[in-house]
Parts: structure tokens; C-alpha cells; sequence
């Protein structure tokens, strides 16, 4: 069987003028155009890799939107033997960069839509540009995540003497927060909001130290307060949904299920496809591994917030 090589990229959008245009980028080695990507490092998250080859590519931070077509076809590895090449492609809006291109591009250019269908040179890429315009037309390019983090691996409670709310990661947990804030990083998370317990809150440390912003303790979305008064847990999604901020909110196993409820309902009422809700339901009833991070992405604010694509990333 041909051996499956793993990539990830990105189609970088923007407005101007009221006109939707998106990034291609050149490959003099080749004499394409195509959308930027490249191959996953050993261990890597794709998304993380989307980003990261954007950004070394281009010169461009992004920030990953909607999760785009994924793109599988034949190539032929370094031996000569034929290999499965399977990208995946994210919808991602430019928050920054230089713009410097690395020595494989030597061309990065913005155009329309109709420009860039023309100039692609594959067709299999042009099934991502689709899936960006039809997002478009149906207002749900434009979104803002929601990532909820459940703890990653933390001392056991059998050998722990303390309070059970200053149980510390392991190190494998601590290698997992890592990963963590490798993830937010490429979802652009801004605002970092965990329960009081010591290994939440370490859970997403790593990434609010990179980004210089402080973690929001809430006792609400710990285990204790979420068994006193559950409603405090929902009052604190709430607050999230009506600021409409790329953020994090890391909690408990028997927490998350009822944070999950409100976004499944928020998935049923909008155009989320059915595979988002059914990613939700399956984290809602099999419950979220330690460490791992789904992705709600969403449109609009409030009670007009609404759930359009889900993803589940281990870590």
C-alpha cells in the first residue's frame, strides 16, 4: 500500500473594498500556484502545522476559521515509490507578519475570487476556493472559536494528600499543556478562562504566558463549585458567548457535558453540517480525553450565537 503523507495549509482571506480576495501562493520549483502548505512535522497537530507553514511560507500569522475540504492525491516520496499526500486546509484571516517569503515561494499574491479559480493549477484546489465563497454567500466565513480544554493528565487522586483543587499536573500532563498552547496559538485564542483548580489552570498557563495575558479563575467551572451550583458553570458560558472572543475555557469531565449541551443547541438552531453536531454529542457522551481540545467555531453574539463547525484535536 502507498504510505500516506500528512500536510496541512491554509486559504488566507480577506475584504477589500467590499470584495472577498484570498492569498495563492508561487512555487518557482514547479512554476504553481496553489494555497501555502506543507508537511507535518513528527507529532505535530495539523492545524498546528496549517498555521506554522503559513506562516514560513508567506510571512503571514493567521488565525484558522472554518476547517476547509481536505484534498487527498498521489505523489511520490523521496525513494520514487508512489505515497497518499492527504492536506488538510483551514479558512484563516491574517492577524499580522512580515511578509517575508521563504526561499520555495517566491511569490505571494492577493486577487479575487474568479482571478484566483483562474490561476489555480490544480483542480482538486479548487474545492477549498468553493467552500470559502459558498461560506461567504451564507455569512458563515467570518467566525469566532470557542475551545474547551478538558485538564490534561494530573497526579492521581489515590496518591495525592492535599486538597484534591491543588492536584498538580504529571509530566505527561505537563507535555500536554505544550501541545495546548500550540493549538490555541493557531485558533488565535485571546482570552484564557479555566476553572480554580490547580491543574486547569496549568493546563492553559504555557499559553497565557506566551500571549502576556492572565488566566481567569472561575470557581464556577471547578468540580466543587459545578456540584454546589451547576447554573454558575452555564451563567459563565454565557458571558463567553456574549463577548464573541476567540477563547479558551478549560474544566473537568463532569463539567463539560452541560457546557457541551448549550453548543449542541447552538449547533441545532444554525447551518453547523451535521458532522459538528455530531462531534459535539460524541465528546457529550463518551466524555473528553485529558488534554484534548475541541474547536466550536461560531458566528455572532449572545443569544444570536451560533455553532457552524466542530472539531476535536488530541493532545
Amino acid at each position: 500500500m502507498p504510505s500516506l503523507i500528512p500536510a496541512a495549509g491554509t486559504l488566507p482571506w480577506r475584504r477589500r473594498h467590499g470584495s472577498l480576495e484570498v492569498a495563492l501562493v508561487h512555487r518557482p520549483k514547479y512554476d504553481d500556484w496553489s494555497w501555502p502548505k506543507g508537511k507535518l512535522d513528527p507529532g505535530e497537530q495539523a492545524c498546528v502545522a496549517a498555521a506554522r507553514e503559513t506562516e514560513e511560507e508567506t510571512g503571514l500569522h493567521v488565525r484558522l476559521g472554518l476547517p476547509l475540504p481536505t484534498a487527498v492525491y498521489t505523489v511520490l516520496d523521496p525513494t520514487g515509490a508512489p505515497a497518499t499526500k492527504e492536506v488538510h486546509y483551514w479558512a484563516a484571516k491574517v492577524t499580522g507578519g512580515s511578509g517575508a517569503l521563504e526561499h520555495e515561494i517566491d511569490e505571494v499574491r492577493w486577487v479575487d475570487v474568479r482571478t484566483a479559480h483562474e490561476l489555480l493549477d490544480y483542480g482538486r484546489d479548487r474545492e477549498q476556493l468553493l467552500a470559502v465563497v459558498r461560506a461567504d454567500r451564507e455569512g458563515r466565513l467570518r467566525t469566532w472559536p470557542l475551545v474547551l480544554v478538558r485538564h490534561a493528565k494530573s497526579r492521581p487522586r489515590s496518591t495525592w494528600r492535599g486538597d484534591d483543587r491543588d492536584r498538580p499536573l504529571d509530566a505527561v500532563g505537563r507535555e500536554q499543556s505544550e501541545d495546548v498552547a500550540r493549538v490555541l496559538a493557531a485558533y488565535g485564542v485571546s482570552r484564557v478562562v479555566s476553572s480554580s483548580s490547580a491543574r486547569c489552570v496549568q493546563t492553559v498557563e504555557p499559553y497565557a504566558v506566551r500571549l502576556g495575558v492572565p488566566v481567569k479563575v472561575r470557581d464556577a467551572l471547578s468540580e466543587e463549585g459545578f456540584a454546589e451550583a451547576p447554573q454558575r458553570a452555564l451563567k459563565q458560558l454565557d458571558t463567553v458567548l456574549e463577548r464573541a472572543r476567540p477563547v479558551v475555557v478549560c474544566s473537568h469531565g463532569p463539567v463539560l457535558p452541560s457546557l457541551l449541551d448549550v453548543l449542541m443547541r447552538r449547533a441545532d438552531s444554525g447551518p453547523c453540517e451535521a458532522s459538528g453536531t455530531e462531534l459535539l454529542a460524541a465528546a457529550k457522551k463518551s466524555s473528553m480525553r485529558k488534554g484534548e481540545v475541541l474547536v466550536a467555531h461560531l458566528t455572532g453574539a449572545g443569544p444570536d450565537a451560533r455553532v457552524i463547525a466542530v472539531e476535536r484535536i488530541d493532545t
